[in-house]
């Protein structure tokens, strides 16, 4: 049977995984018949922020803890991750992914990947085992793959600039479609970077999912 690995960033839009993009994605790899494994890094996420106010709150939570109320507790420190094991990646979006998988929402085209989270991500690229990056995702592309690989976060022009500076060929994309790199097995799609509703969201993240699956 197929088996996926997914990384997760936390648990909430603003400080760690996107929810919503987190279930939607464990949703279409479990029809589609294949198996998932949900992985975070076990480190303190960057800052912790209110998600009804907004503001930011004099706290510590841990990355991989957090990462476990979505995943219901099923999850492994992302340090145990054997890319071997493993047909295909899935990068969720959520500002985590830019704040606590790497810093590219705090240094942009000066931004690096977490130790964990490199050596996995480019263990994929180097198996040419293919990945999906969702959202915000894309942001680490980049820094995982040769210059030039084709990649979306959707029409936000300073975004894709940044990207663009990082080496990456950004492809503006709707919310309902994916940009899929076939030599480097990449996939791509905007979700809430462009979303109005989790009805949209879903929309590409199913094309996402069931791209990946079939370049394995």
């Amino acid at each position: 049977m197929t088996k996926v690995a997914i990384i997760l960033s936390g648990c909430g839009v603003f400080d760690g995984a996107e929810i919503h993009e987190s279930v939607l994605t464990l949703l279409y790899l479990d029809q589609a018949g294949a198996q998932y494994q949900c992985f975070a890094p076990n480190i303190n996420q960057h800052h912790v922020l209110n998600h009804l106010t907004g503001e930011e709150q004099a706290q510590t939570r841990n990355v991989l803890e957090e990462a476990a109320r979505i995943a219901r507790g099923e999850i492994l420190d992302l340090k145990e991750l054997n890319v071997d094991d493993y047909d295909a990646l899935v990068v969720p979006g959520g500002f985590g992914a830019a704040k606590n998988l790497c810093d590219f929402a705090l240094k942009g085209v000066n931004s690096s990947l977490n130790s964990d989270v490199e050596r996995v991500c480019k263990a994929f690229a180097e198996q040419h085992k293919p990945a999906a990056y969702l959202c915000i995702a894309p942001a680490l592309i980049a820094n995982i793959y040769p210059q030039g690989t084709k990649a979306t976060i959707g029409n936000d022009a300073d975004t894709a600039a940044a990207l663009t500076a990082l080496g990456a060929e950004h492809v503006a994309c709707s919310v309902d479609n994916i940009v899929v790199d076939e030599q480097a097995k990449v996939v791509s799609t905007p979700a809430y970077m462009l979303a109005g509703s989790i009805k949209e969201a879903a929309s590409g993240i199913e094309k996402a999912i069931n791209k990946l699956l079939s370049l394995i």
